[in-house]
């Protein structure tokens, strides 16, 4: 493998830019706020995450067989040009380079991997610490993975860090309750289901499952509370692109809520113009049309 040119690598970073843009609007638009030269790394991490997911869930009628060995293809690919210093796949240039000017720890990638590969077989979790074992590589690792490039300095960081990670994803489940259950996966502990009587196949909101929903949601926020105290040890636009991405994360909650935790015949999101006025308010008053220049001009020169 060849050392790739800068005009490469480039191209590398403004694929992961639209891989975050058109999937993950909430963490993309929270960017807008971070410095320009520290966009673009965001993006490659959630490129190199989303990539993996897609494998797992997106490759049509392929069997698990088929999937597992596509992803682990994926992992030996990023291992080696991890190894090597470059790569040119048009998502893992990216991340080798913000692996290496960061100096990621490169086995959070091997625990994000190994969960992914978990969801081609397991399908639901007995206890809330059978799923907290599959959230530290699907979730939790992300947030230790960001802490360099929001430029974190204290290992106190490190907690908040990973529970925000979780309570986003745990905000996820609650959300795509339905979406998964047409993947025959459920990602509410059995153990919670049995105690409040619920039956999430029946797609009915009862009272039972109105308890549920409130004791998860409940769970779910006393993460955030812990992440907030991180968040304040941030660098301070830092701290603003994420407590807006905590901000409109959480609001999936309340928007649960509202709709009286039915979550099986609507999914419950936060508008775009919801999540642009939020953006602004948390940000300094420059437009966010400037904001994309500069990130823009931030890839160019990423190297």
């Amino acid at each position: 493998m060849n050392r790739i040119s800068d005009r490469q690598l480039a191209a590398s970073y403004a694929r992961c830019r639209a891989i975050n843009r058109a999937h993950g609007t909430t963490y993309y638009w929270s960017t807008t706020l971070l410095p320009a030269d520290s966009r673009p790394h965001v993006h490659a991490l959630y490129a190199f995450c989303r990539y993996a997911d897609d494998i797992v869930d997106d490759l049509g009628d392929a069997p698990v067989e088929r999937r597992r060995a596509a992803l682990a293809g994926f992992g030996d690919e990023f291992r080696r040009a991890l190894q090597h210093g470059s790569s040119d796949h048009e998502v893992l240039a990216a991340v080798v380079d913000t692996v290496h000017r960061f100096s990621i720890e490169p086995s959070c990638f091997d625990r994000f991997l190994r969960s992914m590969s978990m969801d081609l077989t397991v399908s639901s979790y007995e206890t809330y610490a059978d799923l907290e074992d599959y959230m530290d590589g699907s979730a939790a690792v992300i947030g230790e993975m960001m802490l360099p490039v929001l430029g974190a300095t204290s290992l106190m960081a490190l907690e908040p860090a990973r529970a925000l990670g979780v309570a986003f994803q745990l905000t996820n489940f609650l959300r795509d309750v339905d979406e998964d259950l047409r993947r025959n996966r459920i990602y509410i502990p059995l153990e919670d289901l049995r105690r409040f009587d619920a039956d999430p196949e029946a797609r009915v909101v009862t009272p039972e499952w109105r308890a549920l929903m409130r004791f998860e949601i409940d769970r779910t926020r006393a993460l955030y509370a812990i992440a907030d105290r991180g968040i304040e040890q941030l660098p301070r636009r830092s701290a603003r692109c994420m407590r807006a991405a905590r901000l409109l994360y959480s609001e999936i909650l309340e928007r649960i809520e509202a709709q009286d935790y039915d979550v099986f015949s609507r999914r419950a999101s936060v508008p775009l113009v919801r999540k642009l006025s939020t953006v602004v308010r948390a940000g300094v008053g420059r437009p966010l049309a400037s904001r994309a220049a500069d990130d823009r001009r931030s890839i160019v020169a990423t190297r």
